[in-house]
C-alpha cells in the first residue's frame, strides 16, 4: 500500500476508534480533567501515535496524520450541523436540573451530579439557597447556567461561568 494512502487510512481509524470510545465511556468524559485523567490522555496520544503513523515517523507522515485528523473533525461537526439525528447522538441535550427552586433528582441521578456538587455550583454564580434558583440548567458543554430572581427587587439575573475545569459527567 502507498505509504501516505496507510497514515490516512490508520489516522482515520484511530480518530473514529476515538470518537466511538468516547461516545461509549461517556461523552463528556473530559469536559473536566483531573490528573488522572490527563494522564489517560497523554497514555492514549502516545498508543494512538504509532497506530496512526506506522514505521513512518517522518515529519511529512506526522503532518499527514494531523492534516487527516483535523479533516476527519471539519466533517463530523459539518455532519452534527446539517444532520439532527446525529448531532443528538453524538452530544446530549442540555439538562434541566432546578426548576423554580425544585431539584429534579431523576435529572441529577442521570447525569451522576450530587445535591452537594449542584450546591456548589449555584453558590459559584452568587446564589445562596436553591429556592431562589428559578432555572438551572447543565449545558451540553458541562457547564451549570444559573437563572435565578432577586426577591427584593424581583429583577431576573442569569449567569454563566466559563469553568476553567468543567463538570465531568457520565
Amino acid at each position: 500500500m502507498n505509504p501516505i494512502l496507510d497514515v490516512v487510512v490508520r489516522s482515520l481509524c484511530v480518530y473514529l476508534f476515538m470518537v466511538i470510545a468516547i461516545r461509549l465511556f461517556g461523552k463528556n468524559q473530559l469536559s473536566q480533567l483531573n490528573a488522572g485523567d490527563v494522564v489517560l490522555l497523554l497514555l492514549i496520544s502516545n498508543a494512538v501515535q504509532n497506530a496512526m503513523v506506522g514505521p513512518d515517523t517522518s515529519l511529512q507522515g506526522g503532518l499527514i496524520a494531523a492534516l487527516v485528523l483535523f479533516a476527519a473533525n471539519f466533517i463530523l461537526k459539518r455532519l452534527m450541523f446539517s444532520n439532527r439525528k446525529f448531532e443528538t447522538f453524538m452530544e446530549e441535550d442540555p439538562v434541566i436540573l432546578i426548576r423554580d427552586g425544585v431539584i429534579d433528582q431523576t435529572a441529577l441521578n442521570r447525569v451522576k451530579i450530587t445535591r452537594d456538587e449542584l450546591e456548589e455550583a449555584i453558590r459559584e454564580h452568587g446564589v445562596e439557597k436553591i429556592r431562589d434558583v428559578k432555572l438551572s440548567i447543565l449545558e451540553v458543554d458541562g457547564n451549570i447556567s444559573v437563572i435565578s430572581e432577586d426577591e427584593k427587587e424581583k429583577q431576573t439575573h442569569y449567569s454563566r461561568i466559563k469553568r476553567k475545569n468543567k463538570r465531568k459527567y457520565y
